[in-house]
């Protein structure tokens, strides 16, 4: 598949898991909770499938991938951290945002 069309689908994955969280740190109730939480869930679903399809393979010599996929199961948990109050909603966003950024700073340099 183009690299350009993995990598636009691989960003609207991760747009995708920010919407549906702040969806849901925002509150939404009833049917707005459940379109959030399957947004979140696709998008993260995304993410994972396409970020293997665009390495083709893990690269076992270097760590920057696993650090990727701890980042993506800390936003996969952030939203049952939301629900249950573990972390206050600001704390949890500045979480997500700052795991957001990170993966997109080690997806663009590989720097480790």
């Amino acid at each position: 598949m183009n690299p350009l069309a993995l990598k636009t689908l691989h960003l609207a994955g991760a747009l995708g898991v920010f919407a549906a969280m702040g969806a849901i740190l925002a509150g939404a109730s009833g049917q707005h909770k459940k379109w959030a939480s399957m947004l979140h869930g696709v998008s993260l679903l995304l993410l994972l499938l396409l970020g293997f399809a665009m390495l083709k393979k893990p690269p076992m010599d270097q760590q920057w991938w696993m650090v990727k996929v701890a980042i993506w199961l800390f936003l996969g948990v952030a939203p049952v951290l939301a629900r249950r109050k573990v972390l206050p909603a600001p704390a949890l966003l500045a979480l997500c945002l700052v795991g957001g950024v990170a993966a997109a700073y080690l997806g663009l340099t590989k720097s480790f």
